[in-house]
C-alpha cells in the first residue's frame, strides 16, 4: 500500500490545456506527484473522430500503466466525453473526467448554462446531458469553438484575430442570455482575459478542472492512496517536440519545464505522424 501511495497520478490532454488541470492539482493535492503527458503530435484533439480518440485515450493509459500510475486525470474534455466510460473498464486504476464534475458545479450556480467545447465535445452532447441529468429544469446552450485550441497551440491568445473568432463563438451564447458559461475545454481557462472582456459581468465562468481535482482529492481518500510521503517533481512527457512544449508551458507554469519525447506503441491504423516522434519507442523514461 505504502508503494501504491507513493505512485504517481497521470494526468493527460492532447496539449497544454491540461496544464490549468495540473495547475489545480499541484494546488489541492501537494504531496501527490504527478506524470504529465501531452500528446502534441496527434493535436488538436477536438475535430478527430470517436474511433480516434478511443485509440488516443487507450494508448496513452496503456503507456502510463507501464509507468505504474495510480491514478489517471483525463484533462481533456473530448477524451471525458468519448472515450472515458469505455476506458474506466479496461483499466484496473481510477480514471476520472471532466464532464460530470464541471456539469454538477455549473447547476448549482446557474440556470441558462452555456458550454462552450470543441466540434466533438460539442457533437457527443455529453456536457448537455450530464447538465440536464443534475437538473433537468435548467436551460443550456453549447457552441462548437474549432478554432480555440489551434490558437492557444500557437500562443496567439493577444492576437486580435483570437478576440475577433472569442467574439463570433460567444454571440449566440450572449443572446441567449446565459448566466453561466462552462469552459469545455481545458485550454479555454488560457483565454479568460479574453472571454471575460466579452461576456456581461454578470456571468460566471466554471472551471471544471477545480471540481474534477476535488473529486480526485475524495476518490484518493476513500482507496487509501494519498502521499504522505515525500513528493517528487513532476515529470512531463510529450508525443511531439520537447523544446516546443516547453517553451509554450513557460508562460503558465512559471519554468521551463523539462520534457521527453515519447512514441506511444499502436497497432491500428491511426499512426502518430513519423516526423514528430523518435525514431526507436520509447516505453519508459528517466532524467
Amino acid at each position: 500500500m505504502q508503494e501504491s501511495q507513493r505512485s504517481r497520478i497521470g494526468v493527460f490532454d492532447s496539449g497544454v490545456g491540461g496544464l490549468t488541470v495540473l495547475r489545480e492539482v499541484h494546488k489541492q493535492l501537494p504531496k501527490e506527484s504527478i506524470l504529465y503527458f501531452a500528446d502534441t503530435a496527434r493535436l488538436p484533439y477536438g475535430t478527430r473522430s470517436a474511433a480516434e480518440i478511443l485509440q488516443f485515450s487507450r494508448e496513452i493509459l496503456t503507456w502510463m500503466t507501464a509507468q505504474r500510475v495510480k491514478m489517471v486525470i483525463v484533462a481533456c474534455n473530448t477524451s471525458s466525453a468519448l472515450a472515458l466510460e469505455t476506458v474506466r473498464k479496461e483499466f484496473d486504476f481510477p480514471i476520472l473526467g471532466l464532464i460530470l464534475p464541471g456539469a454538477r458545479a455549473a447547476v448549482k450556480i446557474g440556470r441558462r448554462i452555456g458550454a462552450i467545447a470543441t466540434p466533438a465535445t460539442v457533437a457527443s452532447n455529453a456536457y448537455a446531458q450530464a447538465i440536464l441529468e443534475a437538473d433537468a429544469t435548467v436551460r443550456v446552450w453549447q457552441a462548437s469553438c474549432p478554432e480555440f485550441v489551434p490558437l492557444i497551440e500557437q500562443n496567439r491568445i493577444h492576437d486580435p484575430y483570437t478576440r475577433q473568432v472569442a467574439r463570433q463563438y460567444l454571440q449566440p451564447l450572449i443572446e441567449r442570455d446565459i448566466d453561466t458559461l462552462i469552459y469545455g475545454c481545458t485550454h479555454y481557462p488560457h483565454l479568460e482575459p479574453v472571454l471575460s472582456s466579452i461576456l456581461p459581468p454578470s456571468v460566471r465562468l466554471v472551471d471544471p478542472a477545480r471540481h474534477l481535482v476535488r473529486a480526485a482529492d475524495r476518490e484518493l481518500e476513500l482507496m487509501g492512496l494519498k502521499n504522505t510521503g515525500r513528493r517528487l517533481p513532476t515529470r512531463f512527457c510529450t508525443s511531439g517536440s520537447p523544446q516546443q512544449f516547453a517553451s509554450l508551458s513557460h508562460q503558465w507554469l512559471g519554468f521551463m519545464p523539462k520534457g521527453k519525447r515519447v512514441h506511444l506503441a499502436t497497432n491500428s491504423s491511426v499512426e502518430i505522424p513519423t516526423e514528430s516522434v523518435d525514431s526507436e519507442r520509447i516505453f519508459s523514461y528517466d532524467d
